[in-house]
């Protein structure tokens, strides 16, 4: 596959503007979402002629001054524009306030992100996500989860769930298709996909491997929708190579899964897969690969959430490429059956084999 992207054809002018973004990111990230959350973008969509500061202020009861900064703050990262003193909404404005994938993707910039990133050059040169410590001492988000403030947790499940929710109705057709009686969903997180699977066929068994802090949340929905007899949990620490799997399965479930680890942890991850497996078997992978995606805006996000790796949450895994993904398969003994594309928001499954 070949590895090419991006190019160098700006002009010095437009080249030193987006410079100046970048430069200024983080500030405008704020007005931004200051902009959302105040209700000044929502104000200014509601009048189709136009709108003033001065009235913008009197009807969210908000000062001059501070309605003032802000929209032109957004006339510069182009969610209003402004004719004769009045400001209107822009397609990136709507954008900002309606479209669910950059609510998700804001909010887990700033409840999850923004504070940590701080450290984000000490988290290079260490391996390690420096920047998950203003949440505490942990080694991983992952084990943080269950301890993490409740808005934070809230971001980042809406976060994860986003990417993956809706592909379940997609891929549960694919995993199917040879009427597997047992699953093994590897880091399993809160029982969504393994309740959707029950859910999908009244005879298939699941069992959920995870950290026992995101079991006890799994345990909880599954109790919610009385599956306690078709799905059951394996507390394990990931991360232990040493521990195995459970044995006798006929699909081993990993989605969104293999990019929270590094290249070395993913080969001994896929080999104890492998070694779970009954002998006509399949692994199915599930990814956000970067460079099979259908937008520039979904390449963009995933490639800053490759950072969020880095920084927050274990500083040696990101959202990979699609040839370093198929490299690893071969490198843990797997073939590579099949694979199916444009599955959900932006993923892609590999089916593996011995």
């Amino acid at each position: 596959m070949a590895y090419e992207f991006g190019n160098d054809k700006k002009s010095a002018f437009q080249a030193q503007y987006d410079a100046q973004k970048i430069a200024f990111a983080p500030i405008m990230f704020q007005a931004a979402r200051a902009l959302r959350d105040l209700g000044i973008l929502e104000t200014v969509k509601k009048h189709k002629q136009g709108i003033t500061i001065e009235e913008v202020a009197d009807k969210l009861n908000l000062p001059v001054y501070g309605v003032k900064v802000l929209l032109e703050a957004g006339l510069s990262i182009e969610l209003v524009y402004a004719k004769d003193h009045k400001f209107f909404i822009t397609k990136t404005g709507w954008f900002i306030m309606n479209d669910e994938l950059t609510k998700v993707n804001m909010d887990f910039t700033h409840d999850v992100n923004y504070l940590g990133f701080f450290k984000l050059k000490e988290a290079v040169k260490s391996g390690k996500p420096e920047g998950l410590k203003v949440f505490g001492d942990w080694n991983t988000i992952y084990a943080a989860l269950s301890e993490l403030p409740d808005h934070v947790r809230k971001s980042w499940f809406g976060f994860d769930h986003y990417y993956s929710d809706d592909s379940f109705p997609q891929a549960l057709p694919i995993i199917f298709n040879n009427n597997p009686y047992k699953i093994l969903d590897v880091g399993g997180n809160t029982g969504k996909f393994a309740i959707k699977c029950a859910e999908y066929n009244p005879n298939v068994k699941i069992t959920i491997l995870d950290l026992p802090g995101q079991l006890a949340d799994a345990y909880k929905n599954i109790n919610d929708k009385g599956l306690n007899e078709r799905i059951d949990g394996y507390p394990i620490d990931l991360l232990d190579h040493s521990l195995p799997y459970p044995q006798n399965f006929d699909v081993v479930w990993m989605s969104q899964f293999l990019d929270c680890f590094s290249q070395d942890d993913i080969v001994e991850l896929l080999k104890k897969a492998k070694a779970a497996l009954n002998p006509d078997g399949a692994i199915y992978i599930m990814e956000t690969f970067w460079d099979n995606q259908r937008t520039d805006a979904g390449r963009y996000s995933l490639v800053a959430t490759s950072l969020y790796f880095t920084c927050m949450a274990n500083g040696c895994s990101q959202m990979y490429h699609t040839e370093d993904m198929i490299n690893l398969i071969e490198k843990a003994g797997l073939k590579l059956d099949e694979t199916f594309e444009k599955i959900g928001v932006s993923h892609t499954i590999f089916k593996c084999v011995i």
